[in-house]
């Protein structure tokens, strides 16, 4: 890359491309979602890369950061700003593009909520803004519509218990209401990266197909 950098940088694609972000809290249905429409023919799925995040050459700072997070925060989230920054300007021919949550939440979400609830020093969390302020000022990161999944903390806190994944176990519920919160704020009181498609996805699998349904046409041709 030239040291010199001219205008915002832009990612390889063919044609026209329409990007959806699926947002929610841990244990909101995202998954669910994913494969749902992961059968729709020209649609590309990018799930969140948990996998990286669980082993960075033998390191687990997923792990570190649930057991530490005062000490861990920012290296995770210094690696997820960098996952997720990468999931967006990934090469794709699709015409659609799909992904589990973005660059934006990772920021506007999971970094606020390390620093508000003090298990962020501000000097990391200053750090962290700086590059993301950087990032979204310089490299053109195309979004068309956000897909909330509105779910209770409450709902999200006995569906995380039933999965039983090992670094959530540890999540307390007052955790997921404090990302509940966060979204509700970033979401619907300040300016969202794109416009956004409320689902309400309390409901079991049957009924979150049904409104997947539903709103299928709408959500991939992020006509909202």
């Amino acid at each position: 890359m030239s040291s010199s950098l001219q205008g915002k940088l832009v990612r390889p694609v063919v044609g026209k491309q329409t990007v959806i972000c699926v947002e929610g809290n841990i244990a909101s249905g995202k998954t669910t979602c994913l494969e749902y429409f992961s059968q729709t023919s020209g649609l590309e799925i990018l799930t969140e890369p948990v996998s990286k995040w669980r082993n960075v050459r033998g390191h687990n700072p997923l792990g570190l950061m649930y057991q530490d997070p005062s000490r861990w925060g920012i290296t995770l989230q210094t690696y997820v700003q960098l996952t997720m920054l990468d999931r967006h300007l990934s090469a794709t021919t699709a015409p659609i593009r799909m992904l589990e949550r973005s660059i934006f939440s990772a920021k506007h979400i999971f970094v606020e909520n390390l620093y508000r609830s003090g298990k962020m020093p501000e000097v990391d969390y200053t750090v962290l803004s700086e590059w993301f302020d950087w990032i979204t000022s310089n490299i053109s990161i195309p979004l068309d519509l956000i897909v909330y999944l509105q779910t209770s903390p409450l709902t999200c806190y006995q569906r995380l218990k039933q999965r039983c994944r090992e670094e959530e176990k540890l999540i307390p519920l007052e955790y997921l209401q404090a990302i509940h919160q966060l979204y509700e704020d970033w979401l619907f009181s300040s300016s969202p990266p794109a416009p956004v498609l409320v689902i309400p996805a309390d409901h079991d699998l049957q009924k979150m197909v049904q409104q997947y349904e539903e709103n299928r046409d709408r959500i991939i041709t992020a006509n909202y």
